[in-house]
């Protein structure tokens, strides 16, 4: 990151009320907070469900879903610390996932290493969308929900025709903890089509 954007950063970072509550809570990252509003809107998480985590670390939604009950299985290729309730794998989500359950639900926060390339990074995050559809098309209950991180940008359109496309039903969310000058926002898609 370079010098003339770190220090702005660095300051929104530590006066942003989610990360303080975060860590007076003991959540792993502000992004639980995300995840909390998603759920208190959708009620998506109810205790004894298996939820299935994509781009888990460093876990914070992996940690709200154990505490609500669920039965999680978190995927990253970076490392996640242990969570109760939690079983982590490590690695590329399309090449561990083998022989899946069935999931009530599926969470993905994916991103990848962002390049600073627009359209470069638009086209990997719609290719990480695509295959965590595939990966509920194959693992999600017929009455499970699937909820996605996206960009607003060129290839919003197509990430929510793609989710059109494989689920019954979606709706964008935009929870209170996702910055608002964020490009940030969530997608929330139910009743998958096989």
């Amino acid at each position: 990151m370079a010098k003339s954007s770190s220090k702005p950063w660095l300051h929104r970072h530590i006066t942003d009320p989610y990360v303080r509550q975060a860590k007076e809570k003991g959540y792993r990252s502000r992004a639980a907070f995300k995840l909390l509003q998603i759920d208190e809107k959708e009620k998506l998480l109810r205790p004894g469900m298996t939820v299935l985590d994509l781009g888990a670390a460093p876990g914070g939604w992996s940690q709200v879903a154990a505490q609500k009950g669920a039965k999680v299985t978190a995927v990253d290729l970076l490392p996640v610390a242990p969570i109760a309730g939690v079983t982590v794998l490590k690695g590329d989500f399309r090449e561990v996932l083998k022989d899946l359950p069935q999931y009530d639900v599926v969470l993905s926060d994916l991103s990848p290493n962002i390049s600073g390339i627009r359209n470069v990074d638009q086209a990997r995050i719609l290719a990480l969308m695509h295959a965590a559809i595939a990966v509920c098309k194959v693992s999600l209950k017929p009455d499970g929900a699937f909820v996605t991180k996206a960009f607003h940008g060129e290839a919003f359109e197509e990430a929510k025709q793609a989710l059109a496309e494989a689920f019954a039903r979606v709706k964008v969310v935009k929870p209170a903890a996702s910055r608002g000058e964020s490009r940030e926002t969530f997608l929330v898609a139910r009743a998958v089509r096989n």
